[in-house]
């Protein structure tokens, strides 16, 4: 899988201590919970996906020549997250 990193997603990755490899699991086995199909410059997704029991939630966008774009990665806060983690609290 070739995947391209934003330094924003780098940055926030080692602040969070998620991992290359957390990342491309959840690319592979998560699940979309979200698309944008209006983000700019290329429409993008919000998967959640498991690492060792915990979620973890990867915003991607995938470009013309078919790489993937890694905006993004974070630990979904269960107060702000209902309890799957697919919708945010009203």
């Amino acid at each position: 899988m070739d995947l391209i990193y934003r330094k924003h997603a780098i940055i926030r990755m080692f602040e969070r201590s998620i991992r290359d490899e957390d990342i491309r699991s959840v690319l592979s086995s998560g699940e979309i919970i979200s698309d944008y199909p209006n983000d700019t410059p290329y429409p993008s997704r919000l998967i959640l996906g498991w690492i060792d029991g915990n979620p973890i939630h990867v915003l991607s966008a995938q470009s013309e020549n078919g790489q993937t774009i890694i905006i993004t990665a974070y630990r979904p806060d269960p107060k702000l997250w209902e309890c799957d983690f697919k919708r945010k609290k009203s």
